[in-house]
């Protein structure tokens, strides 16, 4: 039998390892998203609710079913940036900023409306929004309350008028610095966030008492 000829294989310009984004004046790739969370995970936060919050406030409620018992629906957060009509590494800063203090990737918020005294045109980007459910949820409500708000200077606690009469709290930071995951050295401008967490709760009072019991610091009534 005649032997196969071997077929010459064009080599590649160059030896060794193809070059990197960097050396090749491009930026370099972000790291791989972190692996998704066993599907039986449970944050401490929610175990804590199901085996002891809940059936607390039951009691203390009068509820005759732990449906009845108000939960966190949803947590939305929302920044603003102004700036980034003239500066859109700005708002990319802020995006970046957003996502390791989410663990999530924000949705951009855009111009409904051109309003010439601002400058503002249509559909030009003014702010990132996320919300965040299930497991993420609680996870930053935990990091909130235990790590996050004992960084804000001066606090004494939240106020009662933070409520908007329908069993939502609605918090204004002025610094988003008070997230550890922040690294003020790329990003040194400090900016203010809102943060609005939804419940099903029937009213105001309710969802205080929710709030209490998850760990959330409210400022003292002073008593007459």
């Amino acid at each position: 039998m005649e032997k196969e000829e071997k077929k010459d294989i064009p080599k590649t310009a160059g030896k060794g390892k193809p070059p990197s984004a960097a050396s090749a004046g491009k930026p370099a790739a972000k790291p791989a998203p972190a692996e998704p969370l066993p599907k039986d995970y449970k944050p401490r936060l929610r175990t804590a609710y199901d085996a002891k919050i809940a059936p607390v406030l039951m009691k203390n409620m009068g509820c005759t079913s732990i449906m009845g018992v108000p939960r966190l629906k949803k947590i939305v957060l929302n920044v603003g940036v102004t700036e980034a009509k003239e500066n859109i590494q700005a708002l990319d800063q802020m995006k970046d900023d957003l996502s390791v203090i989410a663990g999530q990737s924000p949705q951009m918020r855009r111009a409904k409306r051109s309003i010439s005294n601002f400058k503002l045109r249509k559909g030009m980007p003014i702010g990132l929004k996320v919300t965040l459910r299930g497991c993420k949820m609680y996870e930053f409500f935990d990091r909130f309350v235990s790590i996050a708000v004992p960084r804000i200077r001066d606090f004494q606690g939240f106020e009662s008028a933070c409520f908007d009469g329908c069993g939502n709290l609605n918090i204004g930071l002025k610094e988003h610095h008070i997230f550890p995951e922040i690294n003020i050295e790329k990003s040194p401008k400090a900016k203010g966030m809102n943060i609005t967490f939804v419940t099903d709760a029937a009213s105001d009072e309710r969802a205080k008492m929710l709030f209490e019991h998850m760990g959330m610091p409210f400022k003292k009534q002073k008593k007459d």
